[in-house]
């Protein structure tokens, strides 16, 4: 039974997340005039066909592992336009619309995140307060004074300065740990110092700073949040509070966490290339399956939060400046705004070919790391 509930969420997982992201590219193409010759969910042989009165066939396929979406382009040798279609053919429009259309689909990942979030937002999640347990000896918390039973009650970013000081009443309130553990690594992988405005168990307030050069830096063989000292305590589920919002303030609220969170994961993505972030860490098919089946079972909440940070994780990916993805294409556009003119199609071709066998060398080190987390003794 565990299983089924596995694979029914790594298939609704990848469903919901890459027809969203299809569906951000339709819109865009159809907005801009573009002509949508084939929505596909999935590959390999269709299952469901349909075809729309606007020409566009829609296709329900047997492999769920993905889609597309094929437009209307005077660079595809297998299209024959009419000259009465040229209009709508996407390689026909101007640069902005074009790369407008490209990004809509990693857009559409983040929008539906916010939407993800806001949704638990407005319903009512528990959350775990922001109490601190004691900081281990020799860190950064542990030498400022910060001790069990702190109440994180504030916080306030002070940029990369060193000589930066709080502004007393200039604090953001901290709802749950979960936000804390956000703003914490926004500042650590930025490098950017902050202050925390903290309540102690008597009630008494104080004032910690932690400067952007006393903060660890983020390795891949240390824990940062270790060295740093600032952990949560554990808290019995009847003192967590619920964090409930209107419609408005979750929407403000969850734009503001997947703006942090993109950040986070965007500097620990490029840390993969610099060597802070250790290669371990990427998942594959296996980690996001283990993952949904778990959330799933747990909770609707938990599933659509885990289906929110996927999602931003599916637009940062479809970013990367890497041939045979969005961000390729995007990089292209930037070319030809400084260039003034296309890169060849022959060009295109072999940067395809590189970004294919760059693109199979990251699935097949992720499908590494997933075989050692769960089949290896």
């Amino acid at each position: 039974m565990q299983a089924l509930i596995t694979l029914a969420a790594f298939l609704l997982t990848l469903g919901v997340l890459v027809s969203f992201h299809e569906f951000g590219h339709f819109l865009a193409a159809r907005c801009c005039g573009v002509r949508v010759l084939r929505f596909a969910i999935g590959f390999g042989k269709p299952l469901f066909t349909f075809h729309a009165k606007n020409k566009t066939e829609w296709v329900l396929a047997s492999i769920p592992l993905g889609g597309y979406v094929k437009l209307l382009d005077g660079r595809d040798s297998q299209q024959t336009i009419s000259p009465a279609d040229q209009s709508q053919a996407f390689d026909r429009k101007p640069l902005w619309q074009r790369s407008l259309i490209v990004a809509a689909g990693p857009f559409a990942n983040f929008f539906l995140a916010i939407i993800f979030f806001a949704l638990i937002y407005v319903s009512g999640a528990p959350q775990l307060p922001a109490v601190l347990q004691s900081p281990p000896e020799n860190s950064v918390a542990a030498k400022l004074g910060v001790g069990e039973g702190d109440r994180v009650v504030g916080w306030q970013d002070l940029g990369s300065q060193a000589d930066s000081v709080p502004l007393f009443g200039d604090f953001d309130p901290v709802p749950s740990w979960n936000a804390l553990r956000w703003s914490l690594m926004d500042a650590l992988t930025g490098e950017n110092g902050f202050a925390l405005e903290l309540q102690n168990p008597t009630g008494g307030s104080s004032i910690k700073t932690f400067y952007a050069k006393d903060l660890p830096k983020i390795s891949p063989d240390k824990d940062p949040m270790l060295a740093l000292g600032i952990l949560p305590a554990l808290t019995p589920l009847a003192q967590w509070q619920d964090l409930k919002l209107g419609p408005v303030d979750a929407i403000s609220f969850a734009s503001q966490r997947v703006w942090v969170i993109t950040k986070v994961s965007a500097r620990l993505m490029a840390g993969l290339f610099t060597g802070n972030t250790s290669l371990k860490q990427l998942g594959g098919p296996l980690s996001i399956a283990d993952m949904a089946g778990k959330t799933a079972q747990v909770g609707w909440q938990p599933f659509l939060a885990f289906l929110a940070l996927m999602s931003i994780s599916i637009g940062l990916l479809n970013l990367l400046p890497f041939p045979m993805l969005d961000g390729g294409q995007l990089l292209y556009d930037a070319w030809e705004l400084v260039a003034g003119k296309r890169i060849s199609t022959s060009m295109q071709e072999q940067l395809q070919k590189m970004g294919f066998i760059l693109l199979i060398s990251m699935s097949l080190l992720a499908l590494f790391n997933d075989l050692q987390r769960y089949i290896s003794p």
